[in-house]
This record gives C-alpha cells, sequence and structure tokens, in this order.
C-alpha cells in the first residue's frame, strides 16, 4: 500500500523542502481566508498532506489547502457561525465520505466531468477569490461572508483605501507576477513576495497584520452534531468530498503526464480522505492534491511519497519554532499572493482560444463559470454537468439517426451479399431493410419510429429491422420497436427482425409481450429477406383473384 522507494532519495528531499516553503505562504494565505485563522491552513497542509501522501494512490502528489476548498470552507464556516466542533466535523465526514468513494470505486467516474465544466467551475473559483481579496489588499476587510458583499466593498475600499496597505500589497504583486523563473529555482515568487512585503510592513507601519497565531501541536477537537445543524453538515461535507476529490485526481493526472506514470485514482480517494478525517480532529482546514505545489515537486526531483511527507514535515517544523514570526504578516500581503493564485486558476487559456471551437462548451463553460461565482460549486458542476451530457446524448442521437439507412435505396445495395441481392430482385420494390448501423441509445430512439415511417417506401409490404450491430437496447429504444410495429398493423404492413442477439431479444420480448410474432424473428438477415420476398410473391399471385371476386362482393 505504502510503495516506499529509496531510489530516488535525494530528488524526494530537495522536491519535498522545495514544495514545503512554496507552500508556506500559500497555507497561511488559505487558512486566513477560510475563516479559521492562518493556523488551521498551516494543519490542514501538515496533516492531510502527509496522510494523502502515506495512504495515497499518487506518488509524486503533494496536497494541501487549494482555491476551490478554502472558498466551499469558507462558505460553511459563515453557515456554522464559526463554531469549531460543527465546523472540523464537516472535514471529518468529508474525509469519510471520500473514502466511501474509494472504497466504492467512484474515482474512475469522478474524472469523468467534461472539460468545459471543470474549467468554468476552476475560473469561477479564480474570480471569486480575486473578489474576496481585492478589498482586502487596499486595507479593508470586507463585511460578511460570500462573493456579492465582497464586491460590494471593493467600491467603498478603492475610494477610500489604505495607503500603506495598498502600497504594499501593489509591491506584493509586482513581485508573484515579476518574480523571475530562473530567481524561483531558488526562492519561489511566492515566499519571496511574503518575506519582502512582511520586511517593509515592519518598517512602514500601518497595514493590518495577523495578529498572535497559536504555536506547537493542534489540540484534539471533538466532533458535534445537532440536529438544527445535521443537513447543513452533511451536504457541506459531501460537496467538500466531491470538489475535493475532482480536484485531487485531475492534479494526479498532472502528475502521470509529468512522470510517465500510472495513478491509482480509488487509493488516492481513500488517501485523502483518511488525511481530511484525521485533519478535522486537529482543527485542520480541507485540503486537497495542489496543482502548483506537486508540479514544483516534480520539477524539482521528488518522484515518490516521501517528497509529500517531507513537505509536511518541513511545515510541522516551521509551526513548532517559527509561527511566531508569522503574526507580523500584512493582510494586504496574503491578499496579493491569493490574488496571484486566482490568477493562474482561471483557465485563460482555454478562454482566449475557446471562440474557435465549438460554441456551445464556450457557452457551457460560461455558464458554469457564472453559477460558480454567483450561486454556488455544487450547483454549477451539477448543472454543467447535466447540460454537457444532454449536448453529448443529443449528438450521438443525431449520428444514431443519421446512420439509420434503408439499404435497399439505389446506392446502398453493396450492404447485401451476391445471395440477398439476387433475392431483392424479386422484391417488387416492396420490401424495407433498415440498418441500425451500432447501438441505439434513448436519444435515438424518440425519434427512431418517424425516421422509419417517413423513410419507408409508399407501397411497401414489408419492414426488415436489422439488429446485427446493435450489441443492447433501453426501455426508449425497445417502445420505439413497439411503436414501429404498431404503425406496421396499422398499415397492414409485416415487421420482421433480424440478426437479434438473444440477450437483447428477451428485453424486448419482456417490455413489447407479443406485438412481434415469435415467427418474425430471424437469425439472419439473409431468412428474413427470403420470408419477404415470399411473402410479396404470394400477395402479388393474389391479386388477380382478389380483383375477379369484386364485383361479386359488390
Amino acid at each position: 500500500m505504502f510503495g516506499f522507494r529509496t531510489d530516488n532519495l535525494k530528488g524526494d528531499i530537495y522536491g519535498g523542502i522545495t514544495a514545503g516553503v512554496v507552500a508556506l505562504p500559500l497555507a497561511l494565505a488559505f487558512g486566513e481566508a477560510s475563516g479559521a485563522g492562518p493556523i488551521a491552513g498551516l494543519y490542514g497542509a501538515i496533516i492531510v498532506g502527509f496522510f494523502a501522501s502515506l495512504f495515497g494512490g499518487t506518488d509524486a502528489q503533494v496536497t494541501g489547502p487549494t482555491g476551490p476548498m478554502v472558498v466551499v470552507f469558507a462558505g460553511v464556516y459563515a453557515a456554522l457561525g464559526g463554531n469549531p466542533s460543527l465546523v472540523f466535523t464537516t472535514v471529518v465526514l468529508a474525509g469519510v465520505f471520500q473514502i466511501v468513494f474509494g472504497v466504492l470505486k467512484l474515482g474512475q467516474y469522478i474524472r469523468l466531468v467534461p472539460y468545459p465544466v471543470i474549467s468554468g467551475f476552476m475560473s469561477g473559483i479564480g474570480c471569486i477569490i480575486i473578489a474576496l481579496q481585492t478589498s482586502r489588499l487596499f486595507g479593508h476587510e470586507p463585511e460578511g461572508s460570500g462573493t456579492i458583499p465582497a464586491l460590494v466593498e471593493i467600491p467603498g475600499a478603492v475610494m477610500d483605501p489604505n495607503f500603506v496597505a495598498l502600497g504594499i500589497g501593489a509591491m506584493t504583486l509586482l513581485i508573484v507576477f515579476n518574480w523571475p523563473a530562473a530567481w524561483g529555482k531558488i526562492v519561489p515568487g511566492a515566499l519571496a513576495g511574503l518575506i519582502i512585503g512582511t520586511v517593509t510592513s515592519t518598517m512602514i507601519v500601518g497595514a493590518p497584520i495577523l495578529g498572535d497565531i497559536p504555536t506547537g501541536l493542534p489540540s484534539f477537537i471533538m466532533p458535534a452534531l445537532s440536529q438544527d445543524s445535521l443537513l447543513v453538515v452533511l451536504e457541506a461535507a459531501f460537496i467538500l468530498a466531491l470538489l475535493g476529490s475532482i480536484d485531487s485526481l485531475l492534479t494526479s493526472l498532472v502528475a502521470d503526464n509529468m512522470t510517465r506514470t500510472r495513478h491509482n485514482s480509488n487509493q488516492e480517494l481513500i488517501g485523502q480522505g483518511v488525511g481530511n478525517a484525521i485533519a478535522g480532529l486537529f482543527g485542520g482546514i480541507a485540503s486537497a492534491g495542489a496543482t502548483m505545489r506537486t508540479v514544483i515537486n516534480i520539477r524539482t526531483g521528488g518522484k515518490t511519497k516521501i517528497s509529500g511527507m517531507l513537505h509536511s514535515v518541513l511545515l510541522l517544523a516551521i509551526v513548532v519554532a517559527l509561527a511566531p514570526l508569522a503574526s507580523n504578516i500584512p493582510h494586504t500581503v496574503l491578499a496579493a499572493i491569493l490574488i496571484k493564485t486566482g490568477w493562474d486558476i482561471i483557465d485563460r487559456a482555454y478562454i482566449l482560444k475557446a471562440h474557435r471551437g465549438p460554441r456551445w462548451d464556450l457557452a457551457l463553460m460560461m455558464l458554469v463559470l457564472v453559477l460558480t461565482v454567483f450561486v454556488d460549486l455544487i450547483t454549477a458542476v451539477m448543472a454543467g454537468v447535466v447540460m454537457a451530457s444532454l449536448a453529448f446524448v443529443k449528438q450521438i442521437a443525431d449520428q444514431q439517426l443519421k446512420e439509420l439507412k434503408d439499404i435497399t435505396r439505389e446506392g446502398l445495395s453493396v450492404h447485401f451479399t451476391q445471395e440477398e441481392a439476387e433475392m431483392m430482385t424479386h422484391s417488387h420494390e416492396r420490401i424495407n431493410i433498415f440498418d441500425f448501423g451500432g447501438p441505439l441509445s434513448f436519444g435515438a430512439a424518440a425519434d427512431l419510429g418517424h425516421q422509419v415511417r417517413e423513410k419507408s417506401a409508399k407501397f411497401s409490404q414489408v419492414t426488415i429491422l436489422d439488429f446485427s450491430q446493435v450489441p443492447f437496447i433501453d426501455v426508449s429504444a425497445a417502445r420505439a420497436v413497439e411503436t414501429i410495429a404498431n404503425d406496421g398493423k396499422m398499415s397492414n404492413k409485416l415487421v420482421y427482425i433480424s440478426g437479434m442477439n438473444e440477450q437483447t431479444r428477451d428485453v424486448l420480448e419482456g417490455l413489447m409481450g407479443e406485438v412481434i410474432p415469435k415467427n418474425h424473428y430471424f437469425d439472419k438477415r439473409r431468412d428474413a429477406i427470403a420470408a419477404a420476398v415470399e411473402f410479396v410473391e404470394s400477395t402479388e399471385a393474389k391479386k388477380p383473384e382478389q380483383v375477379n371476386a369484386e364485383p361479386a362482393l359488390a
């Protein structure tokens, strides 16, 4: 399970230390943004980072507080009135949900969220982070929680800034946005901004600072639930678990591409769940696989679980020894670092190129972005997934209906064998054969009966439905076949079915009963054509007798 390897120990040590240095300012900033305080961000990075690496399924992944998780956690913190027992019970339950996801092997399904949806909610989260931190950059604290109060606060903050805070924040922004890549290999831009901004604030006083930060090891927080808060806690825990799972598995895919390895998605969910469950017991905020820290870890040599665990050990040492120094960090410096993080989260690469791709994908992405910013994440993701799925079903249905062909028409007779083609010469153009060309989805089924009716020849007497390439059908497709059979009865046409496998036939007969007689099923299309030709010829032979009999009947 643990999969420790020591063949890359030097690279893992360097990668883990570098990732820990990068994680320090982000953990402090995310902890402050969450409402639980900077130390809660560090505890989240330490505890979840260690146990997710130990039990997870992605060797080089580094776990810690991330933008998406902090946005949701901040909402939970505000909704539960900052009650530590309830807030961190939510984190524990989120971890339990993630473990359940892993045990039930849902990891492969969580990764099926369409890219425009992922792009939309990630970009929306980036916008939320920027909105929440903009007024802090000007030395103001937003009144209330959520995106709307933060946006409302911005004009007032801009009109009445704390010039010391604004100056230090602007300087920090310049540093984190323009820090040379070559220097970043030695000192990451976020850490440089944190140090320079904090040192500057000690010389130019006036900017609001974090204040006292607890030191030492975290204390145990007893989980608690009340009847009034049960639904809120469970819903919030599920959202955190789902979002953390998606965030982590996307980072795992990035790690796979960089290391040419393949992660175990279900084991990764279990590792993330164990980490979050333990972190919640000791006051750590919910965390997930962190893309930027994982990339830095890999680029600086980290390849195994040791690197992620070492990143947590380094942060623990900082908490034990250096927390008093962190109390002097200005809010505006952390706001600048988070604004850069939000800017990086926004999927600018896709937004700039989206107009060259399908317009529907762009519209879907923008819809999810707007819902993320102004409604909530779970609504945005669910709406995006549902709409993307409906669009996909529509595309597949259109393609399936396009593949539905009457192969008796001129130019399509190449589908016949020589024997079938010879038999069809005796059909007197009274036989239609429809080849489905593949599976029948419920999307295509809605229009299937109409398509067969429209494409059938005017004087057709027999319709053959060839199921040779249909591996399965659902209830909707079975009902569509029933509609075709009933149309045939009303218009005095026989409906034959050929090439249907046993499983599909059981479904069809189970749902339809005896709408199509058993002797109208044929294992091979050749046999169905032979029976249809025989019927047509027998009908043609009876016509003169019927004509002679008509006067007598009159």
